[in-house]
């Protein structure tokens, strides 16, 4: 397979992330970069879909524990197994 090599300017920074999140996803970034190309000649569009799982935020995770904390001492609505039992939970509670 013939090949052609492109030289792009790219802060060390992005490429360094860049490579990291390619290798995360299981890619070289070479294989993003080709993919990316001949996505955009074929669409003539620009489209950036590849995600990976977010990382909560220490006020999420934070709020999380006080959470469980609040379950565990009893300071929360039940569980319920349908709508109609958290519509009446609801409705007694007056909401």
């Amino acid at each position: 397979m013939n090949t052609a090599s492109i030289l792009i300017k790219t802060d060390p920074q992005v490429k360094a992330e860049a490579q990291e999140t390619a290798e995360k996803l299981g890619y070289s970034l070479s294989s993003i970069l080709n993919a990316f190309l001949r996505q955009f000649v074929k669409t003539k569009t620009i489209n950036f879909n590849a995600e990976l799982p977010e990382e909560p935020n220490e006020y999420f995770k934070s709020q999380l524990k006080k959470a469980r904390e609040d379950r565990l001492k009893g300071k929360a609505s039940p569980i319920f197994n349908n709508a109609k039992e958290m519509t009446a939970w609801l409705e007694k509670q007056g909401i």
